[in-house]
């Protein structure tokens, strides 16, 4: 009797124990090696047909599979973790780049930490710190100015500009991206053109316009200082956008096109023109930067400048893991913009036109 109890109890505790990668393995009469790569999502399981896949799959929901994960690190000596810095999270530019990032480590096998320091100095100083402490391998940091320190693991800054040692960043061609948009207006007819720069804060801000003006001069393009200005409000939304917008109306200086620092300022600005008695396109049209998902979905529909954000995720994710698997690595890997042409840019009025031999004066003593 007490043999019996003994093999029952022996039976049960087999038939709880938690599934490994071997028992699965045998169950579907696979390699170890082979239902590992699958249930890792590693590049190699795109490998093995989609039928495979799913009885992996099936059978790792049949029997409770939990990867061990303090055994994997342990194993390998890695924690397949990764600390990921924004300014913060909301629709448009930090979105689109973490979804690329998200998208390439999932596929890795790599888990990631996401925090918001919003541009305070105690956050940017506290945040690199936390991640050491939980042993992270790498650090992206996205449209962030300011690194407290060289930091102690492989990073990579997406639109970082500064040059520092052991950092990857990756950018956009700014100096294309500004010829794009000015030849597109200069092409419509447009002369009078009204810029707004991005925040101080903003990592992208004067890269871009020194770029802008660097164009302007070899376009023959005439920047008049009062139809510049420049957002300030630490905010996410369309509203410095529209304020600065309004300010900018309330000088009562001509102009025919504004080129807006991102896509979210440029709806604002839009906002601000219509609800000044303007129509867009067709009294002012509007260029902004960036082309967020929302920027085909306006109305009018959004002419923009296309930054690749999802690929500069992928970008900054792809380059970090080479770096933490010891590969050698550039300082700079530049991406290029496109232009997307849409419904918010047109041919000036003829009025306007008119208006411009008057100007001409003016224009040529900003020269």
């Amino acid at each position: 009797m007490a043999s019996r109890k003994k093999i029952g109890r022996s039976a049960q505790k087999q038939e709880t124990a938690p599934a490994t990668i071997r028992s699965l393995a045998t169950y579907l009469k696979l390699s170890p090696a082979a239902v590992s790569m699958v249930l890792n999502s590693t590049p190699k399981a795109t490998r093995f047909p989609e039928k495979t896949k799913k009885r992996i799959l099936a059978a790792a929901a049949k029997f409770d599979y939990r990867p061990n994960f303090v055994a994997r690190s342990l194993r390998k000596q890695q924690t397949f973790t990764i600390g990921v810095l924004v300014p913060e999270i909301s629709e448009g530019y930090a979105a689109l780049v973490l979804a690329g990032i998200e998208d390439y480590l999932l596929q890795a096998g790599y888990f990631y930490f996401v925090v918001s320091h919003r541009h305070k100095p105690h956050l940017l100083e506290q945040y690199p710190r936390l991640f050491m402490e939980r042993l992270v391998e790498g650090i992206i940091a996205v449209d962030t100015t300011e690194l407290p320190s060289i930091p102690q693991v492989p990073t990579v800054v997406v639109s970082g500009h500064r040059r520092m040692p052991g950092i990857t960043n990756v950018v956009l061609d700014h100096r294309h991206a500004a010829v794009l948009a000015l030849e597109h207006l200069l092409q419509l007819g447009h002369r009078r053109i009204a810029f707004i720069k991005g925040q101080p804060f903003s990592s992208d801000t004067e890269t871009r316009w020194s770029s802008i003006r660097d164009a302007a001069r070899k376009l023959g393009v005439a920047i008049d200082p009062e139809l510049v200005t420049q957002l300030q409000v630490d905010s996410p939304t369309p509203e410095p956008g529209y304020d600065v917008t309004k300010s900018l109306l309330a000088k009562q200086r001509h102009f025919t096109a504004m080129f807006a620092f991102n896509d979210i300022s440029a709806i604002g600005a839009i906002r601000a023109l219509l609800d000044s008695g303007m129509k867009v396109p067709s009294d002012v049209s509007v260029i902004g930067f960036d082309d967020i998902q929302n920027a085909a979905f306006q109305n009018p529909r959004l002419t923009t400048i296309r930054q690749p954000l999802r690929r500069m995720g992928e970008l900054a994710a792809e380059t970090l893991l080479k770096r933490i698997r010891g590969a050698e690595y550039h300082k700079v890997i530049a991406v290029e913009p496109e232009l997307i042409v849409r419904e918010s840019t047109a041919a000036p009025p003829l009025e306007s036109l008119e208006m411009l031999t008057a100007d001409v004066a003016h224009a040529e003593k900003l020269k």
